[in-house]
């Protein structure tokens, strides 16, 4: 069984990840790639942020991924062989027009293939499928 709060992490988490996956859908010219990289790496930071939270690690509020990475390496160095690529930088820079980049579809397509790994990781990690992330019925 998850906790609640835990369950809301991974909920949310996994939400960010099917908005990017509903976009990537859509026909090329009608795609938004800087949205899929950008929910991409939203949903790795709460995926990770979950893992730490069933680890009581207490974490900055941060949207570094290399961070979180790294602490959540510090519980488990399993951590160590995952890959997250350069997803933190979607972060913010792709929200702001100061620093406004626009990733190509390539971009978005590896960033939805990260997320993917991350979170199949930490539900494995946490013993736990896509349907523990189901909405119970009860």
């Amino acid at each position: 069984m998850i906790h609640d709060y835990v369950r809301s992490w991974l909920t949310i988490a996994n939400n960010d990840l099917r908005v990017a996956e509903h976009e990537m859908k859509l026909p090329e010219n009608d795609r938004v790639p800087e949205a899929v990289c950008f929910h991409c790496q939203q949903a790795v930071e709460k995926f990770l942020k979950a893992y730490l939270v069933t680890r009581g690690v207490d974490f900055q509020k941060t949207h570094n991924l290399e961070f979180l990475l790294g602490e959540c390496r510090k519980e488990d160095s399993d951590f160590g062989t995952l890959e997250i690529g350069d997803l933190t930088f979607y972060a913010v820079e792709l929200r702001y027009p100061d620093e406004f980049y626009a990733p190509a579809d390539e971009e978005a397509e590896e960033s939805l293939t990260i997320a993917r790994r991350v979170k199949q990781f930490v539900l494995a990690k946490l013993s736990l499928s896509d349907d523990d992330l189901r909405p119970s019925t009860a």
